[in-house]
């Protein structure tokens, strides 16, 4: 997974796995998913990022373990 914030664009996007983008879906204003051609979702966009998330370039993770 990958995360990366554009401030030049003030986009934020969040790669989930790499692979051929065959359809993408604006479900919201400002919200884009793309699929790939088995209907696999690969990476979210959101458009006006600095509008929507606190500190878009500042990214925290937390990971689980596994049972």
């Amino acid at each position: 997974m990958k995360v990366i914030y554009d401030r030049e664009t003030d986009t934020l996007s969040i790669v989930l796995r790499t692979g051929k983008v065959a359809e993408s879906d604006e479900p919201r204003p400002g919200l884009i998913l793309d699929y790939d051609r088995a209907g696999g979702l690969l990476s979210l966009e959101l458009l006006d990022a600095s509008e929507k998330v606190m500190a878009p370039h500042s990214v925290e993770f937390a990971l689980a373990a596994s049972e």
